[in-house]
């Protein structure tokens, strides 16, 4: 069964870069047509789908964040990452790494004005 792990800041100032990673474990980041996604959820708002790195490393933002987005990842500790740059108090949300139906908990990233 996978399993994924979010890690990172809990706590990241206005205009700096978010960064979080997702440990894999129960299955290889890639295993080829495998890919793996990042969704994020402002407090009392729906879900927002943010990209996703597939099995190859190809790459595939939402069009409204891929200006502030990029994912890589570390296949030796297979992990994948997210980085999103020049944040606002906006982007205040929990952020999931998912795979398929697997998710990871998610962890509150909280940006301070």
């Amino acid at each position: 069964q996978v399993q994924l792990q979010e890690s990172g800041p809990g706590l990241v100032k206005s205009s700096q870069t978010l960064s979080l990673t997702c440990t894999v474990s129960g299955g290889s980041i890639t295993t080829h047509y495998y890919a793996w996604s990042w969704i994020r959820q402002p407090p009392g708002k729906g879900l927002e789908w943010m990209g996703v790195i597939a099995y190859d490393g190809s790459t595939y933002y939402s069009p409204s964040l891929k200006s502030r987005t990029s994912i890589s990842r570390n296949t030796h500790k297979n992990q994948f990452s997210l980085q999103l740059r020049s944040v606002t108090p906006e982007d205040t949300a929990v952020y999931y790494c998912s795979f398929r139906t697997y998710w990871g908990k998610g962890t509150l990233v909280t940006v301070s004005a």
